[in-house]
């Protein structure tokens, strides 16, 4: 009988360390995630979760904590008896990120761990830590010896954002290898948690009618669309800093493109994934400010009807200055310059406030070369297109052309449609639970590599120099319940083309 694939063992024994413990996304996110990898029997039996925070607490009282948590944030009934067995394997450790004291108490911890819940000295650190905290954690675990991996493996998982552009991403990567080796780093985008983005490689080379049509000689363009009904959610100071480049389109839409675009990999293995993921970023020519001012569009959600009801523009949002120049909506024209894709433009957007919640990957195929219809009063046939639904639905549908029943030809727009909702219900998760996995086997094929970023902010840092030297004259420029800002529209038709508005 074959071996069961690595993916559906259990992780290996490990120590679970959560600093930011009491955060959000400990809370909302991890001990969620990590009750449902126990529930599906992926998680070790060999295992103990580590909390690391400054709130005075001890073991019970954190664990208290937890169990309430969960209870509120669980994506399925709590099965009393497994989160009890569960539970009794949560500690504690009360310490600031700074202080050296917090990680003499982790290795102690630790090493109780090992002895008492079997990990095997094994340890996964995970920050859940705003990203100014990232470093001092780092030279706290390093000082501390707690890197090395004398008695079992070590490794950092690591929240986005990797910096703010190219070379704060280039310090960050610089801090973080002087401590661990680049293998030990886990940069994790939980966008890669999905299902369908999962599913985009086994869909182009498992399937062997679409590998030969998918390069330029075939396909006229590509479009990429996340699309955010909600607001800032009382997130509006971290927005500032931020913006939608830098939130969504310099790391989910990138990794998107990436897969996309990417060459089959010569095996599965995580290296070969990866190599082919830089070499598409590496292939996209960084911008030239004029470029940047003729092929970007950036927009700012005014007020608007959202559902019926009113919602504020972004600069009426709590924390967000009345005259923010802070971009909540981007459009990127990019060109993709390999064999493959020579001439195909790859059309991404994302966007706050707009019309529905969506993230769909478009694939737009070119015209037939002649029209035979045109007695049948036909003068243009729209292309076939391949729409690949991430969320909320999870879904790929073809677009194309059949003739409707009847004595003469009258052609017709039809849909071959999948669901993955088809494969029965779908386990209920956070998105994290995949990554959390793959961490704990060692699988960083899902994860991002120092390169990886680096090439990333190589082709954002460029756009947000021009857009931080010229401020938008006409923010607001959207309403809020829209698909964007006009200017956005004119990007693609200035090519002949428009976007596909998720239905």
């Amino acid at each position: 009988m074959s071996a069961a694939p690595a993916s559906m063992r259990p992780g290996d024994p490990c120590a679970f360390v959560a600093f930011g413990a009491m955060g959000d996304l400990t809370r909302r996110k991890l001990l969620p995630s990590l009750y449902n990898l126990r529930a599906n029997g992926l998680l070790p039996r060999d295992f103990a979760f580590i909390g690391v925070a400054r709130r005075p607490l001890d073991d019970g009282g954190y664990r208290e904590q937890a169990t309430s948590a969960l209870h509120e944030f669980a994506t399925r009934p709590v099965d009393d008896a497994l989160w009890e067995e569960f539970a009794r394997r949560i500690h504690y450790v009360r310490g600031d990120f700074e202080d050296p004291q917090t990680y003499a108490a982790l290795s102690t911890a630790l090493a109780a761990a090992a002895r008492n819940d079997g990990t095997s000295g094994n340890a996964l650190f995970y920050l859940a830590t705003p990203p100014g905290e990232i470093g001092a954690v780092v030279r706290g675990l390093g000082a501390a010896g707690l890197c090395r991996e004398d008695a079992g493996w070590r490794r950092v998982v690591i929240e986005k954002p990797f910096g703010r552009d190219l070379d704060s991403a280039r310090a960050l990567n610089r801090e973080l290898t002087g401590v661990l080796e680049e293998r030990q780093l886990y940069r994790i985008d939980h966008y890669l948690g999905k299902e369908t983005v999962q599913n985009l490689m086994v869909f182009r080379f498992a399937n062997g009618m679409f590998e030969p049509v998918w390069n330029r000689r075939y396909v006229d363009h590509v479009q990429i669309t996340v699309a955010e009904e909600l607001g800032v959610e009382g997130r509006g100071e971290y927005y500032e800093r931020a913006g939608v480049l830098r939130d969504i389109v310099q790391s989910h839409i990138f990794q998107l493109l990436t897969l996309v675009a990417m060459e089959p990999p010569s095996t599965l293995a995580p290296e070969a994934v990866r190599n082919e993921k830089v070499k598409v970023l590496d292939a996209i020519r960084c911008m030239a400010p004029e470029q940047v001012l003729h092929d970007t569009v950036r927009g700012q959600y005014g007020a608007g009807l959202l559902d019926g009801r009113r919602v504020a523009a972004y600069r009426d949002e709590p924390s967000v200055s009345p005259t923010s120049q802070t971009e909540t909506y981007a459009a990127l024209r990019l060109q993709v310059e390999n064999w493959r894709w020579a001439g195909v433009p790859f059309y991404v957007r994302s966007g706050k406030r707009l019309a529905r919640r969506d993230t769909q990957i478009s694939i737009q195929f070119r015209r037939p070369p002649l029209l035979l219809f045109q007695e049948a009063g036909v003068e243009q046939i729209e292309p076939n297109r391949l729409d690949i639904l991430v969320q909320p639905e999870e879904a790929i549908c073809i677009t194309m052309k059949a003739k409707r029943p009847g004595p003469s030809i009258v052609l017709e727009q039809v849909k071959l449609a999948f669901s993955y909702s088809r494969f029965g219900s779908i386990p209920p998760a956070t998105g994290y639970e995949r990554l959390l996995h793959d961490a704990m086997i060692g699988d960083t094929a899902l994860f991002h590599r120092a390169d990886l970023v680096e090439a990333s902010w190589r082709i954002a840092t460029p756009i947000l120099d021009v857009w931080a030297t010229l401020p938008a004259r006409d923010f607001p420029n959207y309403e809020a319940g829209t698909w964007g800002p006009a200017a956005a529209n004119d990007l693609l038709a200035r090519d002949g083309r428009r976007w596909v508005n998720p239905e």
